[in-house]
């Protein structure tokens, strides 16, 4: 039987997507197949960050919305299409989700130097790792094994059902993580993340009228006082308010200006803000709602090496979440995109 060009690269395709999701991830997984790819991730990286420390935040939080929903896929990056209008990205729990530009950045070159080798969940795992590295100024770091293949299947329905929500109890946040084969303790240090980026004043409504036993007042007000100056629109707030302008802190928080620091960073600081009463979300606050969770909340408020260390061991586990079994993938030549069929 005569085989068409056609046809024959659509075998090497299947038989890609069979090998690739037959074979165990390996760190070192491109040293022959594009020497050099964790180099060029890495400095697209630093200059993003280097624009603007905003995008090193996006970049750790994206590793946990692609991770927990369709495992490790690159799902998240997918644009809305004409056969899929709504993927992950377009869900509510996913406001605010950034950094998308900046991967697609690292894949055009990558392409340039490798063409249909480097998958797009591979970057994002990289990336991530990266942004985390940097912005803890070199206390969180971990090899990355590689051989990922990018999703075909982006939902934002699926989004919504699978990532926990800034607005869930304890019992709904140890249960939401626990599906993923992670522990109490992992659920508070994956928490810390939250000592970089910032979250949507609707995000973190019901705190504006919480009660002195749950936010501290004066930063209860001052968490007001930001949100009402969004003009009917839904503004973004700082989550750590060591972040937040010197002003703004003088103004509503004076003895917390002592505490304030010249740029934002990935760190423990999350957990003595937390027991200060000094967090966004209602989620943050539930982790003093449990004596497991509260004990862990103490333990990395008090040893910022040993959260270093367990952050980046947590996001290492995060970053082996597979694909749905039977799933099919793809080395995608952009990342918002699946390749045409």
């Amino acid at each position: 039987m005569r085989l068409t060009v056609a046809v024959i690269c659509s075998l090497v395709a299947v038989q890609l997507w069979v090998t690739l999701l037959a074979g165990e991830l390996k760190v070192g997984y491109y040293d022959d197949k594009c020497s050099g790819v964790e180099d060029v991730v890495k400095s697209h990286v630093i200059k993003a960050i280097i624009l603007n420390r905003g995008n090193g935040a996006a970049l750790v939080r994206l590793i946990f919305h692609d991770c927990f929903v369709r495992g490790c896929d690159g799902s998240v990056l997918l644009d809305a299409s004409g056969v899929n209008p709504r993927p992950e990205k377009v869900a509510p729990v996913s406001i605010g989700l950034e950094g998308f530009d900046i991967l697609e950045e690292i894949k055009a070159d990558l392409e340039r130097r490798c063409p249909g080798v480097v998958s797009c969940a591979d970057i994002l795992i990289f990336a991530a790792r990266d942004a985390s590295s940097i912005l803890s100024n070199g206390r969180v770091r971990f090899d990355v094994p590689a051989g990922r293949l990018d999703g075909l299947v982006s939902s934002a329905d699926e989004a919504q059902a699978e990532l926990p929500e800034p607005t869930f109890t304890i019992r709904q946040l140890i249960d939401s993580f626990a599906r993923k084969n992670f522990t109490v303790e992992e659920l508070v240090v994956l928490s810390g993340a939250h000592s970089v980026g910032d979250g949507h004043c609707s995000s973190f409504a019901a705190r504006l009228a919480a009660p002195p036993d749950q936010i501290t007042p004066s930063y209860r007000n001052l968490l007001n006082y930001k949100c009402s100056r969004g003009g009917g629109a839904d503004p973004a707030v700082v989550n750590n308010a060591r972040d937040e302008d010197l002003a703004t802190v003088a103004r509503f928080m004076p003895a917390f200006v002592g505490k304030l620091r010249p740029v934002s960073a990935l760190d423990n600081t999350y957990y003595r803000n937390n027991l200060d009463k000094v967090v966004n979300f209602n989620s943050d606050w539930q982790l003093l709602t449990q004596d497991e969770t509260r004990g862990h909340v103490h333990e990395y408020a008090d040893n910022a090496a040993l959260w270093d260390h367990d952050f980046a061991a947590s996001l290492l586990k995060l970053s082996k979440l597979p694909m749905p079994a039977g799933s099919k993938g793809e080395i995608r030549n952009k990342c918002s995109s699946i390749n045409h069929r």
